[in-house]
């Protein structure tokens, strides 16, 4: 089987920006994938490629059709690393910025689902080959994502996200915890707010006027009583609120020790077990400090620190910066760099979380790269959007296949 023609064209995402769905055809039929987009990114991502004007994606899909495709026509698709490779060469920069990794990484994923139907293997057990992972697969804890702050939502929150992971043993009952909570959390929001603040961020949580971070975990722990087994996540995204040194959060201001004393705390009051980037992407000491402090008790994650980037999760592996690493496909730009960072962070006995954008499309990819590769958790937004919902509805199709 060889790709005979790869085309790409311009749909919307969730946010309405442009992105790029990808074509693949081969003998066995038509392939495609899209590429979501990040409004929180950190400073070592792959670039994603946009027009003069910030928004349009012309360019990028003028380099899948004129540049790309060519050289890739007559290469079988279940050679993901010589096809992903062939791209990286072909872009020849360090952060892909020529051919612009969302170019790249919608061939990429679409050549990844040829090969899985060459193979006549569903995409996760394809991931699994192509991992090299022969444990038996297994359904990730989800991360509900269930109140925006940040740049996700319009309030006055800093920490970006608030998530709940239920902790049941499989996806149906996890989701059917999840509503429950949602629901309740709606309640509690109309009767302290007002009907007219249940809008929700860009990844489905709602976006209530709340200015405390200990306020949001409150209505979150309110809306899960009663519930056993709920364990709470934060996404701080700290570079977001990081300026001169100082971590300006919750209306004052904090040094790097008194941003630590604060996690701890809540620690003690809610049942937290992991922190996402809760220092600026700079402030290697911050995730030294927090790892030695509370690494035994909680997962602390890179995401805008380590980028899916193998260099930088080894640097960190060896500073004892992390022992966690949020893993984006766009944030590296190819199905084969995404899984070394996967290996690469298993190797070291870290927690791997398989993540969404707050810019999404309804491509559920990343529910069959999560189990394939064996990662701990899935974050894929609340359940109460579509192109979140995808997601969790493909891991409940996976579920039924592994345990059918």
């Amino acid at each position: 089987m060889k790709i005979k023609n790869i085309t790409a064209r311009e749909i919307k995402d969730s946010r309405g920006k442009p992105t790029i769905e990808c074509l693949v055809e081969t003998s066995k039929g038509e392939f495609s994938a899209c590429v979501p987009s990040g409004a929180s990114t950190g400073a070592n991502e792959a670039l994603e490629l946009r027009d003069a004007d910030g928004r349009g994606v012309t360019t990028a899909i003028k380099n899948v059709n004129e540049i790309i495709a060519p050289k890739l026509k007559g290469i079988d698709p279940t050679n993901q690393e010589e096809v992903d490779t062939l791209m990286i060469s072909m872009d020849g920069s360090e952060n892909k910025s020529k051919l612009g990794a969302n170019a790249i990484l919608s061939v990429s994923m679409a050549v990844a689902r040829a090969g899985a139907a060459e193979r006549k293997l569903p995409l996760y057990k394809w991931v699994a080959e192509l991992s090299g992972n022969k444990e038996k697969l297994f359904i990730p804890l989800p991360m509900f994502n269930i109140l925006n702050g940040g740049a996700h939502a319009k309030n006055d929150l800093e920490i970006q996200e608030f998530m709940v992971v239920p902790q049941k043993k499989t996806i149906a009952e996890n989701l059917v915890i999840c509503n429950s909570i949602f629901n309740n959390l709606k309640t509690a929001i109309e009767k302290n707010f007002g009907s007219d603040h249940l809008e929700l961020g860009d990844e489905g949580g709602f976006a209530p006027p709340i200015l405390k971070t200990e306020q949001a975990l409150f209505l979150i722990k309110g809306a899960a009583e009663g519930k056993n087994d709920v364990k709470f996540a934060l996404d701080c995204a700290a570079s977001e609120f990081y300026e001169h040194g100082k971590y300006k959060l919750d209306g004052r201001e904090f040094t790097r020790a008194e941003l630590l004393e604060f996690y701890e705390n809540l620690l003690k009051e809610f049942p937290i077990v992991s922190i996402e980037d809760p220092f600026s992407q700079e402030d290697w000491q911050g995730f030294e400090a927090i790892v030695k402090q509370l690494g035994e008790k909680i997962t602390i994650i890179g995401d805008d620190l380590t980028t899916t980037n193998v260099r930088i999760i080894k640097e960190a592996h060896n500073k004892q910066a992390i022992n966690g690493v949020l893993i984006k496909l766009n944030q590296i730009g190819t199905v084969s760099e995404t899984i070394q960072a996967i290996n690469m962070t298993k190797s070291f006995g870290w927690k791997v979380a398989v993540s969404h954008r707050s810019g999404e499309t309804m491509d559920d990819f990343i529910a069959d790269l999560a189990v394939g590769s064996g990662a701990n958790f899935l974050k894929a937004g609340s359940p109460a959007k579509p192109e979140r919902m995808i997601k969790y509805n493909r891991l409940l199709e996976i579920e039924k296949e592994l345990h059918g």
